[in-house]
């Protein structure tokens, strides 16, 4: 395993723990960051430093991907010294980022064409089980691929799902993020109505964490909601972007998702007053406001 060349690009709060991991674990690692800064831990822990993605690919047997949403894809793999202008043939490019299927199908496709192979490998999971290594992959792709890249997902993560063609894990990953979104706004929207109705709020946090009608998911966020302390493990702009893949898909689809997209335009709301780089669970905040 130690003989590849591996290649990290995008060291945001996920990114940088898990491409921290990969060095823990003792496979050698070229890292890129669109800021130098955000990479100087993991070069004193022993990565190497790439000015730009076509300097991190160069040699890399197998480049991933950590990036914020779609178009920050696209420019990392199509720049004058983007990924595409430096990765070599028969290489493979595993994007993690959050994108809808289509996206994921495109650049597989794009892949393809200049011989390389791709996985898309979105997770689930935030900042916390980035930094433990217990994060869960949703992979998508050949086969044969998904099993050179699993080594590498272990050393990050807990569990390795294969799902089958390109785009499957990255539409098992909006799946589970419009279903977290679900949660969170419900859960937050129900506490505000217990205390309206003059009950004490942690009583109602307790009582409704307790209960098989939430999702265990919500109690990692009970300190966040208990003590108003919304430090972003999982920024809630990220998450309204997740929604808009959602609408995007099911546009796609020809299928109507009224209930999403409300919360979607919930979570915009948020983020246009300012709450987008809160936890996620910054809705709590949002819908308690008077």
């Amino acid at each position: 395993m130690g003989e590849k060349n591996i290649a990290f690009i995008g060291l945001g709060i996920m990114g940088s723990r898990m491409a921290k991991n990969l060095l823990k674990a003792g496979f050698p690692l070229t890292v890129h960051n669109r800021t130098k800064e955000k990479a100087e831990d993991l070069i004193r822990s022993g990565a190497q430093w790439a000015d730009s993605p076509k300097k991190a690919a160069e040699n890399a047997d197998i480049v991933f991907t950590m990036l914020s949403h779609p178009e920050v894809v696209e420019a990392v793999v199509y720049a004058d010294n983007g990924l595409f202008s430096g990765i070599k043939p028969g290489a493979l490019w595993v994007d993690m980022s959050t994108v809808h299927p289509t996206f994921s199908k495109k650049m597989a496709e794009a892949s393809s064409a200049q011989n390389i192979r791709f996985l898309d490998a979105p997770v689930s999971g935030s900042k916390i089980p980035a930094e433990r290594g217990e994060l869960i992959f949703l992979v998508g792709g050949e086969q044969t691929d998904f099993e050179e890249a699993k080594p590498y997902f272990e050393a990050m993560g807990k569990a390795v799902h294969y799902l089958g063609k390109h785009g499957n894990g990255s539409a098992m990953k909006i799946l589970i993020n419009l279903m977290l979104a679900h949660n969170m706004a419900a859960f937050s929207e129900t506490v505000h109505l217990g205390e309206a109705m003059g009950l004490d709020k942690s009583m109602v946090v307790e009582m409704l964490l307790n209960h098989p009608v939430s999702a265990p998911i919500l109690q990692g966020k009970k300190a966040k909601i208990m003590v108003l302390d919304f430090t972003p493990e999982f920024p809630l702009e990220h998450m309204q972007k997740d929604l808009h893949l959602v609408a995007l898909t099911a546009f796609e689809k020809n299928y109507a998702m009224p209930l999403a997209n409300v919360l979607k335009e919930l979570y915009a709301q948020a983020k246009q007053h300012g709450y987008g780089r809160m936890d996620m669970s910054a809705i709590f905040k949002w819908l308690g406001q008077e």
